[in-house]
């Protein structure tokens, strides 16, 4: 795949404080690529430097191979979408995505043929004539995507594009867009604090914190094999217990976790010291709960039913095992009505596969 967006060691100082720290990165052309991240993690100020708004304070942004130096924003290949929209209100839906074009210059024909293109993509024809304030929230941000594409970018830029949105209209979006970029081919820069809207819309994800970028990988890895505690925590529900390595094999692990009360064995190797300070995660949804206790010795703990969250498509248990923690277990409602439904207050073994727990050592 052809490299579009490249950061070299960028970082971007405001006084002493570090908002990005020494980001080295590569975009490939046609990818949506998400910014995951919490609050003032730096993803913002990534993308309003990549837009030409802001410059680095050092390193080096190239966009299809050109350096971004000096180069002001009106003049780069790439159109920036705003959280809050920035419609004009006097405006209608129409004028809104043809101002830009209007500014270049170009012909009536031309204008209203892209208009015209661009509305139909993003299904508004019928509302080209209202102002802002006479179209919903979901319709105002398609509006804001039109216009941020009639112009033709090889790269948008999209700040928390459907943080506005309620959350059924927001799955549907997401949809929407992934059709809108296929369709049209531009590269796609997300920032993002929603996870969920990450896993779904990206070919590839940037978990940010604190100015970096701790791990890149498509949704599966970030999510399977997640490199730090931070990550796994970020990303998902999971079970996290701190434990020590006590058997290590080019084939498997053995580690002991007085917090988990329980020995977790793991099917492949690790990277780390026999004693060493290890963490197992464990996603609730790979655990199985039952009244019976299972023939293993291993990845097995017992425990009380404390909550019980039930959540229409799944239901959520938390669970206190003997050693006085909680653990989070989902369960799909795979059938309607079950008699044999386990309750609050009832006794449950917890058990796991060797392959689902995930070894941490940072």
């Amino acid at each position: 795949m052809h490299e579009y967006v490249r950061l070299d060691g960028v970082t971007k100082k405001f006084g002493d404080f570090v908002a990005v720290n020494n980001v080295t990165l590569s975009i490939n052309q046609g990818e949506i690529f998400c910014l995951l991240g919490g609050s003032g993690c730096g993803k913002t100020t990534l993308l309003r430097m990549l837009a030409g708004f802001d410059a680095p304070t050092s390193g080096s942004i190239f966009i299809d191979g050109q350096d971004m130096a000096g180069i002001p924003a009106y003049e780069r290949p790439a159109n920036m979408m705003f959280q809050s929209y920035a419609l004009f209100p006097h405006m209608t839906a129409w004028k809104n995505i043809a101002f830009g074009l209007e500014q270049e210059k170009l012909s009536r024909a031309e204008i209203g043929k892209r208009v015209g293109a661009i509305l139909d993509i993003v299904k508004m024809t019928p509302y080209a004539q209202r102002k802002p304030h006479q179209l919903s929230g979901g319709q105002r941000q398609r509006i804001a995507l039109a216009r941020s594409l009639v112009k033709r970018p090889k790269l948008l830029l999209l700040d928390e594009p459907l943080g506005a949105l309620d959350k059924k209209l927001r799955e549907q979006t997401q949809f929407e867009l992934l059709g809108i970029q296929e369709s049209l081919g531009v590269t796609f820069i997300v920032v993002t604090h929603d996870q969920e809207e990450a896993m779904t819309l990206a070919t590839r994800i940037g978990v940010m914190n604190r100015g970096e970028i701790v791990q890149v990988g498509t949704p599966p890895d970030i999510y399977e094999f997640p490199s730090s505690r931070f990550v796994a925590d970020f990303i998902g529900s999971v079970n996290m217990f701190e434990g020590r390595l006590i058997e290590d094999e080019p084939d498997h692990v053995r580690i002991r976790s007085d917090e988990l009360g329980a020995h977790v064995y793991v099917d492949h190797g690790i990277s780390a010291a026999p004693g060493a300070t290890v963490w197992t995660a464990i996603r609730p949804e790979k655990i199985n709960i039952a009244r019976e206790r299972p023939a293993s010795e291993d990845n097995l703990v017992h425990g009380i039913v404390k909550e019980i969250a039930y959540m229409g498509d799944m239901s959520m248990y938390l669970v206190q095992i003997d050693s006085g923690r909680m653990m989070r277990v989902t369960r799909p409602n795979i059938v309607r009505q079950s008699e044999d439904r386990i309750s609050w207050d009832e006794a449950v073994w917890l058990s796991w596969h060797s392959s689902s727990a995930i070894v941490l050592t940072q």
